[in-house]
């Protein structure tokens, strides 16, 4: 299968109270059809509530597959459509998980890069309980599912639509994918280190292994 962009998603920042203790979110986007412009701030029309903890150069865009959507649906025991967990790029035909950190892709007029990934946190727990699904534990099972998605820096701006073809054009020799970065951040710290050895580390992540393994 041909990797493609199957849905692209913006948001706004808006009062909610399943929002936990940060009370606005963004998390609820919506699907834009047409072309949308990526920026290096992020996707134009779509905004971040607490921009001192979201947004930014490093996570300008967030990536889900459709692919681990349709696991959650089995195991959620129904479909759970495009956008639900706030990303900006919905994907198709692409282990998005398996991708590696400075993994670069070309979509429709832009070039991205992987930067980062998503740590859940209680707003999403909260979205997931009022879009009607079990919420029971859910921040324990998504990191257990160590399937996060990536975020992307934005290093040549352009238009990307739905159905644009995705093209990965650089992977980089580390060896450390989203899933491993992901783990090194949550459930397995001894992996840390592995982290110095990719080339632009977003410095919030090096400034994070820095402080954890040094003291």
């Amino acid at each position: 299968m041909v990797a493609l962009l199957r849905s692209v998603h913006v948001g706004r920042p808006e009062y909610a109270a399943w929002a936990a203790s940060l009370e606005r979110t963004a998390i609820r986007r919506r699907q834009v059809d047409g072309p949308v412009r990526a920026t290096a701030l992020g996707l134009a029309g779509d905004r971040v509530a607490h921009p001192d903890i979201h947004g930014g150069l490093d996570m300008a865009v967030y990536a889900f597959a459709r692919e681990d959507y349709d696991r959650w649906g089995e195991q959620l025991g129904r479909e759970v459509p495009d956008g639900l967990f706030g990303e900006n790029f919905t994907t198709q035909g692409i282990d998005v998980n398996e991708a590696l950190i400075g993994e670069q892709w070309r979509i429709g007029g832009a070039l991205f890069e992987i930067s980062k990934v998503r740590i859940p946190c209680q707003t999403f727990k909260g979205r997931m309980g009022e879009a009607g699904f079990d919420d029971t534990g859910w921040l324990k099972r998504f990191t257990a599912d160590q399937r996060p998605g990536p975020y992307l820096r934005v290093l040549e701006e352009g238009e990307v639509r739905a159905g644009d073809a995705l093209h990965v054009v650089r992977r980089p020799g580390h060896g450390i994918t989203v899933s491993h970065m992901f783990r090194a951040l949550t459930t397995e710290r001894e992996l840390l280190p592995d982290l110095l050895r990719i080339d632009g580390l977003a410095w919030s992540v090096r400034h994070h292994v820095l402080r954890s393994t040094l003291g």
